[in-house]
């Protein structure tokens, strides 16, 4: 057979079969050319069709036909899984593409890739679309961090120094070779390295790269939140450009930096922060007017006097994006001398403020305000337990220390009572979700876990932040000034939909189409089911149907919160956004030419993607840290036995949570009393025989079975299953063929549900569906002290894109 109608022949039978891979055995036996001399043809033939791109190699080392050009290709982010299959996000809020392990090119977990579609799915049965990697086009992970070893027992290749230990699950099944081109660690100690090589055809389950620096020694104390750190590429370190700014910094208010200020100095203000803060940015004060109204004003350190636009100092805050806090150490967006020294608002000296001042009626309503640039001192540093005593338990000592602040600690609390029943009246939901913290001794060890208690003054210094928020950015939006606003857009439809079917489900009547929510609507779902046994089901499901809180140039308004316009002006030492805004009000204070609004309205779009993609990665991060840290401390506990609550319900087991908020699984194999199928509109294991269910938010008894720190994974065997309430949602549902379901690592986030789910169960991360509950509420306002990017400066020539 000459070498054209040998390929044409290739091609023809891989035609037949699209979406089938055939090795080079497979293909000789397909051609009849198993003669000895015919093979090198065959080897020749399909060489010169790759190389011509009419056929792919995959990393399997079999064929498949190259796309044809009408297959439909979308570009989105790979989620491997350490059993070789992924998923691609096209959408956040369509159904990932499934990709089985064979055509995943080896795309490694966060890379960006190019999908075809090989079926489009079926969503009546709950099955979605499934696709092929054709191209990565961009590697996500560029550098690692692990322990450095050199095996014993083995001989490594010439070239090759050691190996990387990996803790991530998503490269479990992946080696890292050092090669010997850079630092020669010695064993044990942790190390960064920088990726030469991924995997491919060739060596499909190897990574190579070279040891570019040396962190500390595995026996460290502390350094394994580093290595987390450092696996998400969070900045350790404030560059040297950064400290020499700092350095000509004053730590005092200079007469100079008085003028044009107004000067607020002889009010009584009060930061209101947890003990333990030194990064205090919002100071507030509060008396009654005459008329009766009340008179609230709201005064933030001005960052934005001392970080300007185009400096180092600035540079590196915007890289930055926002303060990460892990357990028992902050990575600061600011250098400390800034975050607690001149730009905190520490008791009885002078610091530079933006102000906005509120005139409040008895129904909640600003109906005057200001926001202006002001000097303050402020009178006390208050706490939250200080306030609490003086407001819950009327503590007559602590009512003595403060005697003359009492009384305008009393109208605080009449103006935050009228502010929560303003918020309530217009449908602003509020979810109830522990927040906990994790006490650590000195070697970083957590010895115990607490819920962080919310009072009356917590609740109150929240009320007062978002009123100061929704005032300032309803401002500006009423000015039609380009903004960085804080937006939570409307339910997705189709969410609602499935959320108003689970709840037709479990007998709870709704009001109002799902394509026409509102806030009030889901608030009266909320006040429907409080104190039911189905209340945390409903509001785990209520928020899982929210959208993500994101920063944006448009107005939307913020859903959760039921606020038209809504921003971040209240915490600029931390988070980058706040100073964007303080920056942007210092602007429009003396222009406001076309010029200036078209400048910035054009810089807005990538400035406020990039701080919320920051914000996402200091989420990330934050949770790594604490979900290491609570596995940890359970692994001292392995074997003790606890009340739980199911906190999530998957067709591979459930998710539990104890009252500390640890979470761990209980794989569907430990339900030996019967065979459990998955019903996905109830969320709900039921028992095929004994119809007994399991339900988010139902009681369980369970037994710590096993914990691996390493992989942040807890498991636990369930107690007493004959206990569990019984159900008839199997009646009617045709049921599948039984599965063996004994696999113990099967994923935990096998498909997009999952993974969305975990993160929106409101277990530590709800701070980006609810602006209440994280960027607002003060225990994550008060904890101690990120491309390049456009600025707001008044010359476009020293605008950095």
């Amino acid at each position: 057979m000459q070498n054209d109608e040998l390929k044409a022949a290739i091609l023809a039978h891989l035609g037949e079969q699209p979406d089938q891979e055939f090795t080079v055995n497979q293909l000789v036996d397909l051609l009849d050319m198993q003669k000895s001399g015919q093979f090198k043809f065959v080897v020749k033939a399909l060489a010169e069709l790759e190389h011509d791109h009419q056929i792919n190699l995959n990393q399997s080392g079999a064929f498949t036909l190259a796309r044809r050009k009408e297959a439909q290709v979308f570009t989105g982010i790979f989620h491997g899984n350490d059993r070789g299959f992924g998923f691609v996000t096209i959408d956040p809020e369509q159904p990932d593409f499934f990709i089985n392990p064979t055509q995943t090119m080896a795309a490694l977990n966060g890379d960006e890739v190019e999908v075809e579609m090989l079926s489009a799915g079926d969503p009546e049965n709950g099955k979605g679309p499934e696709g092929k990697i054709v191209a990565i086009t961009q590697h996500n992970l560029t550098q690692v961090v692990g322990s450095f070893e050199v095996p014993e027992d083995e001989k490594l290749p010439a070239g090759i120094i050691g190996i990387i230990k990996l803790k991530d699950k998503k490269l479990a099944n992946y080696r890292f070779l050092i090669e010997d081109t850079g630092l020669h660690p010695v064993p044990g100690e942790v190390i960064l390295a920088d990726i030469t090589a991924y995997p491919d055809s060739h060596l499909p389950g190897i990574l190579k790269g070279v040891a570019t620096k040396v962190i500390g020694n595995v026996n460290d104390p502390g350094i394994d939140i580093l290595e987390i750190v450092y696996q998400h590429n969070l900045p350790t370190e404030f560059p040297q450009e950064v400290q020499d700014q700092i350095a000509q910094i004053p730590d005092y208010v200079t007469e100079a930096e008085k003028v044009g200020r107004r000067d607020l100095t002889d009010q009584k203000l009060v930061t209101i922060d947890s003990i333990e803060s030194k990064d205090l940015d919002d100071a507030v004060t509060v008396w009654k007017l005459e008329n009766g109204n009340y008179h609230l004003g709201v005064h933030i350190a001005d960052v934005s006097h001392y970080v300007r636009p185009g400096t180092p100092l600035d540079d590196e805050a915007y890289d930055r994006g926002t303060s990460v806090y892990l357990t028992d150490r902050v990575i600061p967006m600011l250098p400390p001398k800034l975050s607690n020294g001149i730009c905190s608002l520490n008791p009885k000296v002078e610091r530079l403020a933006m102000s906005c001042e509120m005139e409040i009626t008895s129904e909640g309503e600003v109906v005057n305000h200001e926001i202006f640039p002001s000097v303050i001192k402020t009178t006390e540093r208050m706490t939250y337990i200080d306030i609490n005593k003086i407001l819950e338990s009327d503590d007559e000592k602590t009512k003595e220390r403060y005697a003359e602040l009492v009384p305008m600690f009393k109208e605080m609390a009449e103006l935050h009572k009228i502010l929560v029943k303003m918020r309530k009246r217009r449908g602003s939901i509020d979810f109830e979700f522990p927040e906990a913290k994790i006490i650590v001794d000195e070697e970083g060890h957590p010895t115990d876990i607490q819920i962080r208690e919310r009072g009356t003054s917590e609740r109150m210094v929240e009320s007062f932040m978002l009123a100061a928020n929704e005032t300032v950015a309803t401002h500006y939006n009423q000015a039609h000034l380009p903004f960085v606003y804080r937006i939570h857009e409307d339910p997705k439809e189709d969410k609602i939909k499935a959320f108003y079917e689970m709840l037709e489900g479990l007998g709870v009547q709704v009001t109002g189409r799902s394509d026409k929510i509102t806030p009030k609507m889901l608030q009266t779902v909320l006040k429907k089911v409080a104190g039911s046994p189905e209340e945390a089901m409903v509001s785990t499901m209520m928020l899982r149907s929210m959208q993500q809180a994101k920063y944006a140039p448009t107005p939307v308004g913020h859903f959760s919160l039921a606020a038209g316009d809504y921003t971040h002006f209240t915490s600029p030492i931390r988070r980058y956004p706040d100073l964007m805004v303080h920056r942007l009000i210092r602007t429009y204070a003396t222009d406001r030419s076309q010029d200036t609004q078209d400048r910035i309205e054009s810089q807005l779009p990538e400035m406020t993607t990039h701080a919320s993609e920051m914000e996402r990665r200091a989420i990330d991060t934050e949770r790594d840290t604490d979900a290491m840290k609570k596995a940890e401390y359970m692994a001292d506990h392995v074997g003790e036995e606890f009340d739980a609550v199911v906190s999530s319900v998957t067709k591979f087991g459930m998710f539990i949570a104890l009252e500390n908020t640890v979470e761990g699984l209980i794989h569907i194999s430990e339900l030996k009393d019967d065979f459990y199928y998955f019903v996905e509109k109830q969320l709900a294991l039921v028992g095929q025989r004994s119809k007994r269910t399991f339900r988010i938010g139902q009681a369980i008894r369970v037994k710590l079975d096993s914990v691996n720190v390493e992989q942040k994974e807890i498991n636990f065997k369930l107690l007493n299953p004959k206990d569990a309430p019984t159900s008839n949602l199997l009646d009617g549902i045709e049921l599948p063929p039984r599965q063996r379901r004994n696999d113990r690592n099967h994923d935990r986030r096998g498909d997009k549900r999952q993974r969305n789910g975990r993160n929106r169960s409101g277990k530590g991360n709800n701070r980006r569906y609810n602006d209440r509950h994280s960027n607002h509420r003060p225990n994550d306002r008060n904890r101690n002290n990120r491309g390049n990017k456009p600025r707001f400066s008044r010359n476009r020539n020293n605008t950095k894109k």
